[in-house]
């Protein structure tokens, strides 16, 4: 059969597979590899804000990391029901501070539109349903991360010239 096999569901028949098309198994490693990462990412994120040049950047930074806190229990809860097990701590990479702020901010900007990447894929091997659903408000926050990133990038290039 053309398509793909969910647990608990049976199969959902695709008309065409996109170039990023995602199996369930797949999208549950995904699932996994993204809150794996949250240590090191907590640890960029309080390093970012302390760099930061006014509270407003500050403020905005933390708000994304509050964000990102929120997506990891979600995705955390989300593999445990899927799956029946819990996500171990995994391989920490220990990331290397910015340098610089500027740095740091551009370090971000990827890291979120490489994220975006993440979840799509990740959006594909689910189910329909609120598992699904969740990843794709997942994947909207990080847009909008990006976006608040390069306004970020804006006001620091705004302040040195």
């Amino acid at each position: 059969m053309n398509g793909y096999y969910y647990p608990g569901y049976g199969w959902y028949r695709a008309a065409f597979s996109p170039v990023w098309a995602t199996s369930y198994t797949q999208a549950l490693e995904l699932m996994k590899e993204s809150v794996q990462g949250e240590k090191s990412d907590e640890m960029f994120y309080d390093q970012l804000i302390r760099l930061a040049p006014t509270q407003e950047q500050a403020d905005i930074i933390a708000s994304i990391r509050d964000d990102e806190r929120s997506h990891n229990k979600m995705l955390r809860e989300m593999y445990f029901h899927l799956t029946g097990q819990q996500v171990g701590p995994g391989n920490a990479q220990e990331e290397s501070p910015p340098v610089t702020y500027a740095e740091g901010l551009k370090t971000a900007l990827f890291g979120e539109l490489s994220a975006v990447e993440r979840y799509r894929k990740m959006w594909f091997g689910l189910p329909p349903g609120i598992y699904k659903d969740t990843v794709f408000g997942i994947l909207l926050d990080e847009l909008k991360h990006a976006d608040k990133y390069n306004y970020l990038i804006g006001q620091n290039n705004a302040q040195h010239h």
